[in-house]
């Protein structure tokens, strides 16, 4: 489906029509907005792949079984269920019904248990008319299929609440669960765009994340009071963590400017050493010795949105108007364009590119104390691998690996084809090495298209 949708839009955009007045549109459309619709594709398939039946909570119930105005009374009526939680509230909900309606002791309308330990109760009754309304625990009992059968004499009426078909991956949970899942790898997509779009490539972004995650934790815990540590300790050792990180990043860019070393051999060797350090600090062990409000970002919300999602949409923000306008944005695309021509024109190559790789590692490090304050803990083993997952969002979302072209709201786009590709999956039950498999060919398409586009 991905490399049909992927291969769909590069057809368009390559060979969307020949040169003519009215294609000129359509083929703008398309190369414009092809990771949009790629995007689009995958919601509408993941969506029709899981629809499935949805039970009614216990009000949407109560609701619809009384929505004629019945009286609850009539038929001497019981709810009947398991004694599982689900069934529980469901036989509550019922019960406050009742009790509203001014029924006495609705407790005793309220049977949980076996269908054996059921089917003695109904028995014991001696009634001739009776209605049963069924919770989800009871409704594929062998006891109330062909029930004429097994209650000769007695008049019993099923009653069972029918949900809707609605697809898993539409509903508002999940589809904020999409978003919140890719809080970290958006935020180090950001500063990864800006170092691919020189031309150079960003490895140790996921080390940094468990760095920031274990030097943040390891202050708070041991010179900011761990558990009863205030606000004002909370945030400086967090700044600290993400200054760190960006020393680090800045690091590597003052490697590959000055000394001439390849990008990917800096940042591996920056991977690795950030990596030791976050174990030698934490001593390979994690750090949960945090106050509880250091969760706030990573799990609170505001106006039911995460906050951790507010900080990423912020930063994208922000970064979309400094690649559209300022100097340092339209230098970076030089600098990917053509370095030597980009220094002729008088942009200071080597202090934009240091700069890229700075503001990667701040991110990287802001990514660590996001991931820390969601899991409550600092880690050395956060992290690991993130650093594919990024560059995938980048590349998936147009920016070229040669450097010059792509954008922000690309990498969005890009970031959100992978969470929703990976929560598609997972709600389609796909085991993780499939997935593995799946992701390995989204890298290996979106760059087949960048070279083939780069040839057109």
């Amino acid at each position: 489906m991905l490399a049909f949708t992927l291969g769909f839009s590069f057809t368009i955009g390559r060979f969307g029509g020949i040169r003519t007045q009215k294609m000129t549109w359509f083929e703008d459309l398309f190369s414009k907005y092809s990771m949009v619709m790629v995007l689009l594709g995958l919601c509408i398939f993941f969506s029709v792949m899981t629809v499935r039946e949805q039970q009614p909570t216990p009000q949407e119930a109560v609701r619809e079984v009384w929505s004629d105005h019945r009286a609850p009374m009539q038929w001497g009526t019981m709810v009947v269920g398991s004694q599982s939680p689900e069934d529980e509230d469901f036989a509550d909900e019922f019960a406050q019904a009742w009790k509203i309606a001014g029924v006495r002791s609705p407790e005793e309308r309220v049977w949980l248990g076996t269908p054996q330990e059921i089917r003695k109760r109904i028995e014991s009754q001696g009634v001739q008319e009776m209605e049963l309304i069924l919770a989800p625990g009871a409704r594929n009992w062998v006891l109330f299929q062909d029930i004429e059968s097994k209650f000769p004499g007695q008049k019993i009426q099923l009653t069972v609440v029918g949900g809707s078909r609605w697809p898993n991956f539409l509903k508002r949970q999940n589809l904020i669960n999409v978003v919140n899942r890719i809080v970290e790898i958006g935020i180090l997509a950001v500063g990864m765009t800006l170092v691919i779009l020189t031309g150079g490539i960003d490895l140790s972004v996921g080390s940094l994340i468990a760095m920031s995650s274990v030097v943040t934790t390891v202050l708070i815990r041991d010179y900011f009071g761990g558990v009863h540590a205030t606000g004002l300790g909370v945030v400086g050792a967090g700044l600290v963590g993400v200054a760190l990180c960006g020393v680090c990043g800045w690091i590597n860019g003052g490697m590959i400017v000055g000394f001439k070393i390849p990008p990917f051999i800096a940042t591996l060797g920056m991977m690795m050493i950030a990596s030791g350090m976050a174990f030698m600090i934490s001593r390979g062990q994690s750090i949960d010795q945090v106050p509880y409000f250091f969760v706030w970002l990573g799990r609170g919300n505001w106006v039911g949105i995460p906050v951790a999602v507010w900080l990423m949409l912020l930063i994208f923000g922000i970064a979309h108007g400094v690649m559209a306008c300022t100097i340092f944005g339209r230098s970076l695309y030089a600098i990917g364009g053509n370095e030597v021509a980009a220094r002729l024109c008088g942009v200071r190559v080597g202090w934009i590119t240091a700069g890229a790789y700075g503001v990667s590692g701040l991110l990287a490090g802001l990514g660590g104390l996001v991931m820390a304050s969601r899991l409550g803990t600092g880690d050395a083993k956060y992290g690991m691998m993130y650093e594919l997952y990024v560059i995938a969002a980048v590349v998936v979302g147009g920016t070229s690996l040669r450097g010059g072209h792509g954008s922000m709201f690309g990498t969005l786009i890009g970031a959100l084809i992978i969470a929703v590709i990976e929560n598609g999956m997972n709600l389609m039950q796909i085991d993780s090495y499939a997935q593995k498999v799946v992701f390995g060919g989204i890298i290996l398409m979106a760059v087949l298209i960048d070279q083939l586009r780069r040839k057109t």
